[in-house]
């Protein structure tokens, strides 16, 4: 189940919206959060894989020979920025177990929250493969910005863009500059706030991960 407007899809189904709000309760344990966290990410990769090509190949079943679809083409390359969307990427990978990672390392800064690159690591052949950039939060739209900037740099050609969610100032700042990389989301909030955090949101999620606030 998801809504699609402006490349935008809103991934409504019943199971996302639960865990959504299960994640945004404030009493909710941190070891909950990464697990919901992990639910949610397979559960958007199963959206956002959903047009993937196929090919008609002939099998064996152990009662006769048949023509079955397989996936054609290279694996994809899922990007989570660091350190938050490493939150999603186990659930994605469960499902697509033999996609290949690149990591994006962007942090923003407190003051002028403008994004600031530490580390950067993908794939030689990026512009082979759809590649999937991760980021629970598209808040500001800065830090999907400067990753979708930076793997288009490295080569990609093919990006889009998941994450559980985002606010209106978020996703007309980001379709502004990258108005071609389809977004995937389990919500879009009301706004942000003056320390561009979303409302009504969860906190941030790196931290409610991680434990570490």
């Amino acid at each position: 189940m998801a809504r699609q407007s402006k490349g935008v899809t809103v991934v409504d189904h019943p199971l996302v919206q639960h865990k959504l709000t299960l994640m945004r309760k404030k009493d909710t344990s941190t070891k909950s959060f990464r697990q919901l966290l992990k639910e949610i990410g397979a559960l958007l990769c199963y959206e956002v894989t959903r047009d993937l090509p196929l090919e008609m190949i002939e099998i064996e079943t152990p009662l006769t020979t048949m023509q079955a679809p397989q996936l054609v083409g290279k694996k994809l390359v899922f990007a989570p920025i660091l350190r938050s969307g490493m939150g999603m990427l186990d659930g994605m990978l469960d499902l697509a177990p033999a996609a290949r990672v690149a990591h994006v390392g962007l942090y923003r800064d407190p003051a002028t929250l403008a994004c600031v690159e530490y580390y950067f690591k993908a794939p030689a052949d990026l512009a082979d493969r759809l590649v999937v950039v991760i980021d629970p939060m598209l808040a500001t739209g800065n830090t999907a910005i400067a990753a979708v900037d930076r793997l288009m740099e490295a080569g990609a050609r093919e990006i889009r863009l998941a994450c559980l969610l985002a606010s209106p100032e978020g996703l007309s700042k980001f379709q502004g500059h990258h108005p071609n990389v389809r977004v995937w989301t389990a919500a879009v909030d009301e706004q942000l706030n003056d320390h561009g955090y979303i409302l009504p949101g969860l906190g941030d999620a790196g931290d409610r991960m991680y434990g570490t606030r």
